[in-house]
């Protein structure tokens, strides 16, 4: 999943939260000589990603959208689901969404002085943008899409994901709300409707 995912995942433990979004930022095994707590989140990133990356439903979704999206087909689903989670929060957080963002928001400066400068920068403009709050919209969708098409190193179609999400909108919740059930039992998250 993309950030809003990591973040739900990661059992609404602020340190483990933040922790869990560095770990998009820190690759191979450069992460040892950090703290416990910020191995913790980089090791739990790696988990959510492999989990998600290997769900039956997502290998599924993948292979349908491969034809239309080649190359970026799981990134659009890491998208998808952001999206989705977001449109549904209610259903899977007690929590408003901007309670829940802004209160992590305001927890996330306890961890600057560990943190990469480009990934303080990444946090300031998350918060300012107020992204992850926007997720849930269909500009939102697109807006995510054209943003995370334009930071890839090779030509995509991932600006088109937001059209293929309303062409395979039912296959896209169907799988995402069975990923959801599994997700929250692997990753012990057990809020309101999914148990």
């Amino acid at each position: 999943m993309n950030y809003l995912g990591h973040l739900y995942f990661s059992g609404d433990d602020k340190d483990l939260m933040i922790c869990n979004l560095y770990g998009d930022h820190v690759k191979g095994k450069k992460y040892t000589s950090y703290p416990s707590k910020i191995i913790d989140g980089i090791l739990l990133h790696r988990e959510i990603d492999h989990f998600i990356d290997n769900h039956p439903k997502v290998l599924a979704l993948k292979k349908l959208l491969y034809k239309d999206l080649p190359k970026v087909s799981g990134v659009a689903v890491d998208l998808y689901f952001d999206h989705l989670l977001a449109k549904n929060w209610k259903k899977y957080h007690l929590e408003e969404l901007s309670n829940f963002l802004n209160s992590f928001f305001q927890f996330s400066s306890i961890y600057e002085s560990f943190m990469k400068v480009e990934f303080k920068e990444f946090l300031i403009h998350l918060r300012l943008n107020r992204w992850l709050e926007h997720y849930s919209s269909s500009y939102g969708l697109e807006k995510l899409c054209c943003g995370v098409s334009s930071k890839l190193s090779f030509q995509n179609k991932l600006i088109q994901a937001p059209k293929y999400f309303d062409f395979f909108e039912k296959e896209i919740e169907f799988a995402f709300e069975a990923f959801m059930i599994d997700a929250c039992r692997q990753f012990n998250v057990s809020n309101l409707h999914v148990r």
